[in-house]
């Protein structure tokens, strides 16, 4: 007992090391390519901490799943390295004794890459989406400066607003020109207002002025004048709303939903914490290592097979949502062919016959 509490106590600080140096790498290459966004007016520089914060809890669950198997394993082989395996085997115990110990190291774990994957995940997603489309209404009005020109979200219309007020509800001497389907149509107005409709779009309301609407292939055009007209701003922010991407739903809408897309979202989410316990399984036979020999070999297989399992779970989503395979075959398929691998490689490290004597 006192020997599994102190791997277990190794293998929680070696979990928490690499987690910590594989996070610090996620977060600075977030925040990288959120600053790049905001230097180009994509975002807003005061949605970047939120956006980093989100996309952060999304890439949680496979940090951890990997930082555990990758502490299994190069604590085990640190054993084997400093012939702390020799005693343990010479005591009468056998490989799979390190079974127990790792389960009870892995459930707390196991626990917390459920919640994140299933749960944490898809909110953290929909607060992302929801939050840029808020920021993109608030670019196409709100961010709007005095004299200058601003260039909406889409890209098809432009606006310039000689002053604003403190509300920044009101502007004054407005200049609009919008292009759509090969027309050009040029609004002014001496004065304006925003307005919002129940459905949450925003309009900006533009009072005493003309409209001059001109056609590309034609030198003809319409000039009307008007005392209120009200333009719809391109917010999108309803049809955002509608076309939520499965990997932003609720499980309880993955489980009830029949589309391939959606029961690919649920296969992926089940393999992360699926995925993390047979890794962590498979860490205690492909920690073996040769004390007289170098250890990178073992490593390098180690990462072969952890790609191989994360490539197959892919694979197999990109499957389901193809309509080549069902649910139940993917979901089975992948992680049967992985628990496959468990039992030759533990007999490949206990069983004492070999098939190579016969050629020696």
């Amino acid at each position: 007992m006192i020997f599994q509490r102190a791997t277990r106590r190794e293998f929680t600080q070696a979990t928490a090391g690499i987690f910590v140096a594989l996070f610090a790498i996620l977060v600075s290459t977030l925040m990288i390519r959120l600053l790049g966004d905001a230097a180009r007016g994509s975002i807003l520089p005061e949605a970047v901490a939120a956006l980093l914060g989100f996309s952060a809890l999304n890439y949680i669950p496979p940090l951890l799943s990997v930082s555990t198997f990758i502490a299994i394993l190069l604590s085990l082989s640190r054993s084997y390295r400093d012939s702390e395996m020799v005693v343990w085997f010479a005591s009468g115990i056998s490989l799979g004794a390190w079974v127990r110990p790792v389960l009870v190291f892995i459930a707390p774990l196991i626990i917390v890459i459920g919640a994140l994957s299933l749960f944490v995940s898809p909110w953290a997603l929909s607060k992302s989406a929801e939050y840029r489309g808020l920021l993109e209404t608030r670019k196409d009005t709100g961010q709007v400066r005095p004299g200058t020109f601003q260039e909406s979200s889409s890209g098809d219309r432009v606006v310039f607003v000689e002053a604003i007020s403190e509300d920044d509800m009101r502007v004054k001497n407005v200049f609009v020109s919008a292009s759509k389907n090969g027309r050009v149509d040029v609004t002014m107005a001496a004065t304006g207002y925003q307005e919002f409709a129940e459905n949450g779009d925003r309009f900006v309301v533009l009072e005493n002025g003309s409209r001059y609407e001109l056609m590309a292939d034609s030198p003809e055009f319409r000039v009307l004048e008007y005392g209120r007209y009200a333009i719809r701003l391109e917010t999108k922010e309803a049809r955002r709303m509608e076309e939520i991407k499965p990997n932003q739903m609720l499980l309880q809408d993955l489980i009830k939903g029949e589309h391939r897309s959606l029961k690919a979202e649920l296969l992926w989410r089940i393999s992360m914490p699926v995925s993390a316990i047979i890794l962590a399984l498979l860490a205690i036979p492909l920690s073996f290592v040769n004390p007289r020999a170098g250890r990178s070999a073992n490593l390098l297989f180690a990462l072969c097979v952890c790609l191989l399992y994360n490539n197959l779970i892919t694979i197999g989503q990109s499957w389901i949502a193809g309509g080549k395979i069902s649910f139940l075959t993917g979901l089975f398929g992948v992680h049967l062919t992985m628990l496959a691998l468990l039992p030759l490689l533990f007999f490949r490290r206990i069983a004492v016959f070999s098939f190579s004597r016969f050629f020696q």
